[in-house]
């Protein structure tokens, strides 16, 4: 690969570089000598607007195993990997509507906060484990792997380098808090946002120009629609050699919603960044986070497929393969970088920086709030000053980093990273989601039934998924979205079992309550706007690319 860059990128990308470390090391310096308390550090309590809130639940979310991974599966699979973005449109209005109104009125901070309230310390001790070994062994060490192969893949440096580079410079945005990762997730969205564009219009162009007419971006899109029609289809036929990623109605109805109910309803580093704020603003920086999804698919699946089309007409032959030979998808989003003319690279590459650290830090924040609050507060220190959280915050950014940073390289042998990703945190999500929605809307939850769906997640998920290979065959091997679904009702009817068979006291009920009211759930005319015009895109995209 062409993994050089002109004077013009390095120009480019310091400026975004020190534009970024600059503000996060004003932020961190300037409040050293404050007294800031850990509700201002990890949630940046009242201080965030909507935008900032939308655009900071963007950074967070959307990384290299979107640019990287998910370009990937374009490539492979086609068009019907977007439906993990735009079905998390559609589940950022219900997020709004009815979970985030619950958090807020019962002034939740963290998630084992809320399960502590509602069940009990133990099923909220369980849970924010499980959550911080996911966290820090699934979810950092997969972007810092993805993010430096990419990297290291378009620019003159090695993949280990790559990885300290990535860590380093997240920890130094981490170190400042939430308020500095809200606010300096605006502009690190901007800049993914325009990189990514530059990145699709070059792959569109390209493909045009290859077929004989010239730069004409609409004439890229007509070729792969006429080159490639089976990666146009949203919903896979059974018969679809993908179908075992994206089996059908699943992902409209079945393990996809779970799969992001849980992810945007009970996720601690998405959930956080509107938990400072009050209710119209999160819902409003909500809204606008789900207009920003529809976006995602165009630079992060797009370019993947118009890569395949060139693949599939001889051209980046070897660039598409490893050092075995092997086809490898991830590389068709390195491969169109390096493309790139002087200048445009560099932005392509901020973007990806940015795109890489604003995830990073996102999580790496969460991942000290789950620690200070409900594990060394709890367990270590429960009268810890202020100062003593933020701090023991600060070191845990330190110390999850580096542990990511040391395992990331393991990652290497992966085909599609993406999909690695959906399939074993989807092993956490269906439990996850079935204690939070009885805890939230079903008051006979007892906290027995909530430890029960704690659990047995892990072990339902892994059985379903193991079974048919322990059989050797004769226990069918479902779809991994299917299994979360079979294991998401599983799991609410062992609860609503163990809740009717052994009901606790009035008394105890009502220690356990969380307040909820028909008046959280009343909207703005403009959500309301909103909501139907993302909804009427939605049904527009999913007739057009049934």
């Amino acid at each position: 690969m062409n993994n050089v860059l002109q004077t013009a990128d390095y120009i480019v990308f310091f400026i975004y570089f020190i534009l970024v470390t600059s503000y996060g090391m004003y932020i961190y310096r300037s409040k050293k000598t404050a007294a800031t308390s850990s509700n201002e550090y990890f949630l940046a309590e009242g201080s965030l607007t909507w935008w900032a809130i939308g655009a900071s639940l963007i950074a967070s979310n959307i990384s290299a195993e979107h640019f990287i991974g998910m370009s990937g599966s374009g490539f492979a699979i086609g068009l019907a990997i977007a439906s993990y973005e735009w079905m998390s449109a559609a589940t950022l209005i219900i997020v709004a509507m009815f979970i985030l109104p619950i958090y807020l009125k019962n002034k939740i901070f963290t998630m084992p906060q809320f399960l502590a309230k509602r069940y009990s310390g133990t099923v909220s001790t369980i849970m924010a484990i499980i959550w911080l070994l996911i966290y820090v062994f699934v979810n950092l060490t997969s972007i810092i792997y993805l993010g430096a192969l990419a990297i290291s893949s378009i620019a003159p440096v090695s993949f280990q380098f790559c990885v300290i580079g990535l860590s380093l410079f997240s920890v130094i945005v981490t170190l400042g808090g939430m308020k500095v990762i809200g606010y300096t997730d605006m502009f690190q969205v901007i800049v993914l946002i325009l990189g990514g564009l530059v990145t699709t219009y070059l792959a569109l162009t390209l493909l045009s120009d290859q077929f004989g007419f010239g730069k004409d971006i609409l004439k890229g899109l007509s070729i792969i629609a006429h080159e490639a029609p089976g990666h146009l289809h949203m919903i896979l036929e059974e018969s679809n050699p993908h179908y075992n990623e994206l089996p059908g109605m699943s992902v409209l109805v079945g393990g996809m919603l779970i799969n992001n109910l849980a992810y945007w309803g009970c996720n601690q580093y998405i959930v956080q960044r509107a938990l400072g704020a009050d209710l119209k603003t999160a819902r409003k920086g909500i809204l606008f986070a789900a207009f920003l999804k529809l976006l995602v698919p165009i630079i992060a699946v797009l370019p993947g497929i118009a890569m395949y089309v060139m693949h599939q007409n001889g051209m980046f032959q070897q660039e598409m393969v490893d050092a075995a030979g092997i086809l490898k998808p991830d590389h068709a989003y390195p491969t169109l970088m390096n493309l790139l003319p002087a200048g445009l690279k560099g932005v392509a590459l901020a973007a990806l920086t940015a795109a890489i650290v604003a995830s990073l830090a996102g999580k790496a924040n969460s991942i000290s709030t789950i620690f200070s609050l409900d594990i060394y507060k709890k367990y270590f220190n429960s009268q810890a000053s202020e100062k003593k959280l933020v701090r023991t915050g600060r070191w845990c950014v330190v110390v999850c980093m580096v542990i990511a940073a040391f395992v990331a390289p393991a990652l290497k042998s992966l085909d599609q990273a993406y999909q690695f990703i959906q399939e074993y945190v989807g092993f956490f999500s269906p439990g996850v989601l079935a204690v939070f929605l009885l805890g939230m809307f079903w008051k006979k939850t007892t906290p027995s039934a909530g430890l029960a769906g704690a659990l047995l997640t892990v072990p339902l998920a892994a059985i379903l998924k193991f079974l048919p290979m322990w059989t050797e065959g004769a226990f069918p091997d479902y779809p991994f979205l299917d299994r979360m679904t079979f294991v998401f009702f599983l799991i609410v009817l062992i609860m609503v079992g163990i809740s009717l068979a052994k009901p606790v006291s009035d008394k105890e009920a009502e220690i356990h309550a969380i307040e909820v009211d028909n008046s959280m759930f009343k909207v703005s005319s403009e959500f309301i706007v909103g909501s139907f015009i993302i909804c009427g895109v939605l049904i527009a995209l999913y007739t057009v690319f049934w």
